[in-house]
């Protein structure tokens, strides 16, 4: 599976964004969808995961803020980010949990500042 992020970009804070993530298959059959983000000097973290069956988890740092959904129709995962901080700067990756394996995509920046 292969994956392309975009939609990233330099954004003021409270402003919006959204990610999007393209699968080179279908995304029907796909365990498991999610957005992880990288800022400078710290580890990747989980953002926001979506199962096949519709279940989300999303992290505390920015429940109420981002929504993650996936359309399979347009075998695209997306990511609503809200109310933007500059503490979300990070470089954005997709992913996908297929069969017993994982997939990346290769990253959108993100740039929260005025």
């Amino acid at each position: 599976v292969q994956l392309q992020a975009s939609g990233g970009g330099l954004v003021q804070p409270g402003g919006s964004l959204r990610l999007s993530c393209a699968a080179s298959r279908s995304i029907f059959s796909i365990n498991a969808m999610g957005w992880y983000r990288q800022a400078p000097g710290k580890d990747r973290e989980l953002v926001a995961r979506i199962t096949s069956g519709g279940r989300t988890n999303v992290a505390d740092s920015v429940k109420g803020r981002f929504t993650i959904s996936r359309d399979n129709a347009k075998n695209t995962l997306y990511l609503q980010m809200n109310s933007l901080k500059p503490d979300d700067t990070a470089v954005y990756y997709c992913n996908a949990e297929y069969t017993s394996a994982t997939f990346w995509g290769q990253g959108t920046l993100v740039t929260v500042s005025s």
